[in-house]
């Protein structure tokens, strides 16, 4: 059987890497089981919330960001690909995300009012299934949230000028949610020709996302569902940790689900097990959601998985590749100020919450749920290195299981190539530039990448230049006080509260009287200082010195960044840009006047060479 099974599996990944569908059933409900073309059908996977819209899109340098925009191919191709060399067969999708009366401007929405809809937004599901088909990975669907974040039942009772409670039992706002329902349904994909009835790449349809309803709700959206598509299961979208009995024995509902996050007073395995029980021979189970816990305890939950013959289980949550280098971050309010969304093959940088052995655990257990016995992972694909717009200042889209990157130079397009820096890790700098070349002299020169991990080295990127450097950039990331010359005062690396520092994960914070003195070692050109103000705006004040130690006032501009607090709390953030220097000046001195963390140092200096 195991053997079987493991041909199969190498058949479908074959036929994934032929561009040709995977799938040649539907995932089909038989007693309490999951079947796909007659066997059983078990996964261990994640959650991909911002698969087919993402919500933390904050570069700091984007007075016009929102956070919101949609995904592109090279993003969803980068998460299911990711979810297929772990071993994932389902992800979940976050909700149909609905029009809110605080949102911004451009925010993309799919729902924008009864029978209302976003063509931009539903395309990019399209693409989410086009790109699902290719990888082989199935999709679960959620039609309506529960909660305020991405819009829900409170906005479709808003739009009738009713109140959230309403919209389980107003008949107008059911029929305003089964005109989505009809219209998600019945949509014809734009990129496969597929209606999302036919599509074999949805795994099932859930009713939405931990809604607190009665049961008369769940029925009705149910049936209309069923009524609809005969070819998918339903699972229900009850906000529980114990299935309830009326779940259970709705004929409606194919499938049931719980979430799993601290604070119970049973561990999470514990809760599995009897929810297994409740299950058995009656409903095939999924465990939804669960994180915010230790490796051990999470082995512990997907242990029971596995001894239980629950069909599947989701952890909470990855975040894939963003398309201007470096990966889309997401700091979990719910996770005791300590937990983000996890990244495959993991780092360093995310030891606190144990990354990477818990991403090797995960991968093992989701071939293991199968019966497999985890293949070696592949030498990654050659990354692309993004256009250069400041000098010697790199970013790039990364490869999927690659563990660190290889930045090389040339004087000429073709070589010969010097390997400047080894085992970059595109994980360690949020939204901003992913390297800066420090050891660069003046003169014209090429670029370009290469991705790494156990399995060996990639073939090189595209290659990038000629980029015309004059000077060269000193960037701080203020992970640690390693670049500073001295400092004075309260000074603190923060790495804490990193969602209200629109995921910055490390910043130096400090107080009135606090400073940090730079040194460069040609003369200083200019330099931006980007900060967040947790609570007042208390100015910065930055100087300029020849020697180090007769320090005169700087030059500089403070730009205001007027994003808003918004739902996560965002700090005020500005940066500092120091225009001129004088031809001697090498150090500059940042003081602190109040409140402050510095999230990042870039101070130009004339580049060596003629």
């Amino acid at each position: 059987m195991k053997r079987h099974l493991a041909i199969v599996c190498m058949v479908t990944m074959a036929s994934a890497l032929a561009g040709e569908p995977p799938f040649r059933d539907f995932v089909r409900v038989q007693g309490d089981q999951l079947v796909e073309n007659g066997r059983p059908f078990r996964f261990l996977s994640w959650n991909i919330p911002n698969l087919h819209l993402v919500e933390d899109n904050v570069p700091f340098a984007d007075a016009a960001a929102t956070g919101w925009r949609l995904p592109d191919q090279f993003e969803v191709t980068d998460a299911l690909a990711t979810v297929r060399q772990m071993g994932g067969q389902v992800v979940r999708t976050y909700v149909l995300s609905v029009r809110r009366p605080q949102d911004p401007p451009g925010v993309p929405r799919h729902v924008l009012g009864p029978g209302q809809f976003n063509e931009e937004a539903f395309r990019a599901l399209d693409l989410v299934l086009q790109v699902a088909n290719q990888q082989g990975v199935r999709v679960i669907i959620p039609l309506v949230d529960n909660w305020h974040w991405w819009g829900g039942r409170a906005e479709y009772a808003g739009f009738r000028g009713k109140t959230k409670n309403d919209f389980w039992t107003d008949p107008q706002l059911l029929d305003d949610f089964k005109q989505t329902i009809r219209f998600v349904i019945t949509r014809t994909n734009t990129l496969t020709g597929l209606r999302y009835a036919d599509d074999k790449a949805i795994l099932c349809w859930e009713t939405g996302n931990e809604l607190e309803c009665p049961p008369s709700f769940t029925r009705q959206i149910a049936g209309f569902i069923k009524s609809l598509d005969p070819n998918h299961p339903v699972m229900e979208g009850f906000h529980a940790t114990v299935l309830r009995e009326e779940s259970l024995a709705m004929p409606e509902v194919d499938i049931v689900t719980t979430h799993h996050y601290p604070g119970g007073a049973k561990s999470f395995a514990q809760l599995i097990r009897e929810n297994a029980a409740r299950a058995k021979g009656r409903k095939p189970y999924i465990v939804g959601e669960f994180g915010f816990v230790s490796t051990r305890e999470m082995a512990g939950a997907i242990q029971a998985v596995v001894e239980t013959q629950t069909a599947g289980a989701l952890a909470w949550s990855l975040r894939f590749r963003n398309r201007d280098g470096g990966f889309y971050w997401h700091s979990e309010p719910a996770g005791g100020n300590k937990y983000k969304a996890f990244h495959w093959p993991g780092s360093p940088i995310a030891d606190d919450y144990d990354e990477i052995p818990f991403m090797k655990l995960m991968r093992e257990q989701a071939f293991a749920i199968r019966g497999l016995t985890p293949p070696p992972i592949p030498q990654p694909a050659p990354p692309r290195l993004l256009p250069v717009t400041t000098p010697v200042l790199l970013s790039w889209q990364g490869s999927v299981g690659a563990a660190g990157y290889a930045i090389e130079r040339a004087s000429r397009r073709n070589g010969p190539w010097t390997t400047i820096a080894e085992n970059v890790d595109e994980s360690f700098t949020q939204y901003q530039p992913l390297f800066s070349d420090e050891t660069v002299t003046r003169g014209r020169w090429f670029y370009r990448v290469r991705a790494r991990n156990p399995a060996g080295v990639s073939e090189p990127s595209n290659v990038v230049g000629p980029v015309r450097v004059r000077t060269v950039t000193l960037v701080d990331e203020l992970n640690d006080f390693e670049k500073v010359h001295s400092r004075t005062g309260e000074l603190e690396i923060k790495s804490r509260d990193c969602r209200s520092a629109m995921e910055d994960a490390h910043r130096a914070g400090g107080t009135a009287g606090s400073a940090l003195v730079y040194r460069v070692p040609a003369p200083l050109v200019g330099a931006r200082v980007f900060v967040f103000f947790p609570k007042a705006i208390a100015d910065l004040r930055l100087s300029l010195s020849a020697d180090g130690n007769a320090f005169r006032p700087a030059t500089a501009d403070r730009k205001d960044f007027p994003f808003g607090a918004g739902d996560y709390g965002y700090w005020r953030r500005a940066i500092y840009e120091v225009r001129s220097a004088g031809a001697a000046d090498r150090f500059l001195k940042i003081e602190f006047t109040g409140e402050a963390q510095v999230s990042r140092i870039e101070i130009q200096h004339q580049a060596d060479g003629q």
